[in-house]
């Protein structure tokens, strides 16, 4: 049903006589409200049409009658189906003067969603007038056709009628364009296009839908009725513009009821939760859930669809609750002078939401520390108060401390609320008093003194003065801590210091005329203490210095020009014991002065030069007097040695090099010295060493007599020979050689077996066959002879060599073992008894002649 007023900008409602059956939307769709079956006989109601503004109300009846099933598409249903013909139009062939038919507007059509179909069904006939008189085709393109999603809508060539194929679903395509085509066979085109629309009316097929399951808000507590919580919001797939996507919302229930079930109310389009009562309080309830529904169909319990969601609201904290001490006074008590010490610890409550601003507590003194000794800070995990002191407190001054104590919060108390007594306290510290260390009055001390004081002379009293009056202690006791140059002592009872050397302002020790020397005073307390004193001694100068000549040595040529030569005075004192300086030159001897000039250019400085026009090249003692401004005065004779030297036209020496070497300084002199000494060092040790040495070479020799020595040399050969059971051997093979000539072999008895001979090793010949004279074998055997007969030879009878040790030996000789008279006659049987290792010498001794 439509409606349209005369200015056609009224806002019309539209309303049905039967709500409960039939239902008219905003756009004046009509709606079945509920399944019934309808009779044969026409159902009528009525649907009005009522100005929002005015209220003026217009009426219109509406008859309904059923609509038979459909069966197929017989010719007599066809009648029935609504024709769409297209818009009749000019050929080239007409007249000219007739003017082209404007295209037609086709309605759109309207389809509903979720249709049961049966399907195929039949929407519209599309055809054209000139289908009497020539054989047309009929066709659709487009979304829905011949275009994806192909094949929604079909169209029977022949008769052009449009169908549907399957249900439709507003929610993915809320209309369709098509486009209709009538062609000949040939595929010529007969008719222009016609657009056709199709409209997919919404059904509420679609539940509203929560962004979220959960909305989460605060809102804080002692809130006022009216204050905005937060806000939920559903979405619903349907048409907005239909009933089908109008949403409602509401509460349906809230967790926990206290201290009102109804504490909050939501605004039923917007979703906007506001508070309806007072009564908020965090330390009672923290949190409230509420379960909110949202329903379409502007909320018709009856016939929209619903769904819910839950929003919890979070109360938060305010600071409607001060923080209050657990007791009305606390006590502490602190050592004097201690610092950064806690004394105290003050506790509070506060029943809010603990570790927020309305929670953490700041703590400030109102009264009892005028100097500001004490500070209160806050810990952040308990919120109690650390009093803290910040400065020294001497107990002989204030022995206790009464503190007004207030506590806050960081944040300002809610509107209405007050600070109880309870928020205020009292802290009562007690002073301990301890040893404190003396001090010296007045430290540093300073003494004004002229230098050159002797020994044993009293300087001054330094003494200290112990803080500690409540204490039973005796007197204190000095020491001296510090005194660079020892020129101090102290008397540890009284602290008069006296000197034990004389004060020298000239010193290392002395900076700036300034002498520093440190103290110590010390008591007999429990733990003793010790406090230090620095006594600074500002030594006044005299005149205890003569000036002395810098440099020491000069350089100047043997002619008058140019020969000056600048020198300056250098005195330890200072002014007015120092310059202006006086220069002159000795009368003693006469040569100096006929020789030199000394001519004074400032307070400090002089000239000296040759008064002479020519002084022969060499080195110069020249003695200088210097006398400075002291009184009374002081005067030196300082020696310039001057270096007279030939010179060039530019005033250099051509002969330093031989003036140099001519005077020697005593460093060079004594380098020199140094040198040969340990030159001759040198020498000495090494004549040592070789005395030693020759020692040592004769200690090695053998004291015998040369007639006694009756080795001679054994040559060397490859073969060792057998044991001494091979007694079946050739003496021949023992032949002195041929080459070894007779007057470079010494004789016998004179040559040693442990000398090297002196001549070359010779080439070993051939020996001969037939027996030699100088046969080695008699000799072997006379050596043995003479062994034999001699009790006191020195045992070399065998070919081992060994060093003569010496006689007295209390053990027996171990080398004459195969000599006639070594005892050849014992019965060695006895070593058969001794096992396997004294089977050989058994063999060799135990065998009898054999």
């Amino acid at each position: 049903v439509r409606f349209q007023s005369c200015d056609g900008n009224k806002k019309i409602h539209f309303g049905s006589s039967e709500p409960e059956d039939f239902r008219v939307g905003e756009d004046g769709v009509v709606y079945a409200e509920r399944s019934f079956q309808l009779s044969a006989e026409p159902t009528e109601f009525v649907v009005s049409a009522q100005d929002k503004e005015t209220q003026e109300e217009w009426q219109m009846r509406v008859k309904l009658t059923p609509e038979p099933a459909f069966t197929g598409a017989s010719e007599k249903d066809q009648k029935k189906t609504e024709d769409i013909i297209f818009p009749w139009q000019q050929y080239k062939h007409s007249s000219p003067l007739k003017r082209q038919k404007r295209d037609w507007v086709i309605p759109p059509i309207n389809l509903p969603e979720n249709s049961r179909g049966p399907f195929p069904q039949e929407l519209v006939r599309i055809r054209s007038d000139r289908d009497k008189s020539l054989s047309l085709r009929y066709s659709v393109t487009g979304p829905g056709a011949d275009q994806p999603p192909t094949g929604i809508f079909i169209i029977n060539p022949i008769s052009g009628q449009l169908s549907v194929t399957k249900p439709l679903d507003r929610e993915q395509i809320a209309s369709f364009h098509l486009r209709a085509h009538a062609v000949d066979v040939n595929g010529n085109q007969v008719e222009n296009p016609i657009d056709i629309v199709i409209n997919v009316i919404d059904m509420n097929d679609n539940r509203p839908e929560f962004l979220h399951q959960v909305w989460n808000g605060t809102v804080p507590e002692g809130s006022k009725p009216g204050t905005y919580v937060m806000t939920v919001t559903a979405i619903d797939a349907d048409d907005p513009n239909t009933q089908n996507g109008m949403l409602r919302y509401r509460i349906l229930s809230q967790t926990p009821s206290s201290p009102s079930p109804n504490m909050f109310t939501i605004n039923n389009e917007t979703g906007d939760i506001i508070t309806v009562a007072a009564g908020l309080d965090r330390e009672k309830v923290q949190q409230y859930t509420l379960i909110i529904q949202a329903t379409d169909m502007e909320g018709n319990p009856t016939y929209g669809l619903s769904n819910t969601a839950a929003a919890v609201i979070t109360v938060t904290d305010v600071n409607d609750n001060p923080p209050e001490f657990t007791a009305m006074t606390f006590y502490g008590e602190v050592p004097e002078n201690r610092v950064d010490v806690i004394v105290a610890n003050l506790t509070v409550t506060d029943k809010d939401q603990p570790h927020t601003p309305a929670w953490n507590a700041m703590y400030r003194m109102t009264g009892g520390d005028p100097t500001g000794r004490f500070t209160i800070l806050t810990d952040p995990n308990s919120n109690d108060g650390l009093v803290t002191v910040v400065k020294p407190i001497d107990f002989e001054t204030n022995r206790m401390f009464v503190l007004t104590v207030a506590a806050e919060n960081q944040v300002p108390l809610a509107k209405g609320i007050q600070h109880p007594p309870q928020s205020t306290a009292t802290v009562s510290i007690t002073v301990i008093d301890v040893n404190e260390s003396p001090y010296f009055v007045p430290n540093p001390k300073l003494v004004r003194q002229e230098e050159g004081l002797l020994a044993g002379s009293m300087l001054t009293t330094f003494t200290a003065q112990d803080p500690d009056r409540y204490m039973q202690q005796t007197s204190l006791r000095y020491s001296k801590l510090s005194d660079p140059a020892n020129w101090l002592k102290i008397d540890p009872v009284n602290g008069q210091i006296t000197t034990t050397a004389v004060l020298d302002r000239e010193s290392i020790y002395v900076q700036n005329n300034m002498y520093n020397a440190t103290f110590l005073a010390s008591d007999n307390g429990i733990p003793p203490m010790s406090g230090t004193g620095t006594l600074q001694i500002h030594l006044l100068d005299i005149n205890d210095n003569a000036p002395q000549v810098n440099p020491k040595e000069a350089t100047t040529c043997e002619t008058l020009q140019p020969n000056a030569i600048n020198i300056t005075a250098i005195d330890p004192d200072i002014d007015p014991n120092a310059g202006p300086f006086a220069f002159e030159l000795p009368d003693t001897p006469a040569s100096i002065k006929r020789n030199w000039t000394i001519v004074r250019i400032s307070g400090d400085h002089a000239q000296l030069s040759l008064r002479i026009r020519f002084l022969e090249a060499g080195i110069y003692d020249v003695p200088i007097v210097i006398t400075d401004s002291g009184n009374p005065h002081a005067s030196s004779t300082s020696v310039l040695k001057v270096k007279v030297c030939q010179c060039d036209i530019n005033g250099d020496c051509t002969d330093v090099d031989r003036i140099v070497g001519a005077g020697l300084g005593t460093g060079a002199i004594i380098a020199i010295l140094l040198c040969i000494i340990i030159l001759l060092i040198l020498v000495l040790m090494f004549v040592v060493w070789m005395k030693r040495r020759d020692k040592e070479r004769q200690a090695k020799q053998l004291l015998i007599d040369p007639e006694d020595d009756v080795r001679d040399n054994i040559l060397k050969y490859d073969e060792e020979g057998g044991g001494e059971e091979d007694q079946d051997y050739d003496l021949s093979q023992l032949q002195q050689p041929d080459t070894v000539e007779p007057d470079a072999i010494k004789p016998v008895g004179i040559r040693r077996l442990d000398e090297r001979p002196i001549h070359a090793e010779p080439q070993y010949p051939v020996r001969s066959a037939a027996p030699h004279p100088g046969d080695i074998g008699d000799f072997i055997n006379e050596g043995l002879k003479a062994a034999d007969n001699d009790p006191t030879a020195p045992p070399y009878d065998s070919l081992l060599v060994f060093d003569y040790e010496g006689s007295g030996s209390t053990a027996g000789s171990l080398s004459s073992l195969n000599s006639s008279s070594s005892g050849g006659e014992q019965d060695y049987d006895y070593l058969n008894d001794w096992g396997p290792r004294f089977k050989k010498l058994a063999d060799m001794y135990g065998g009898g002649d054999d």
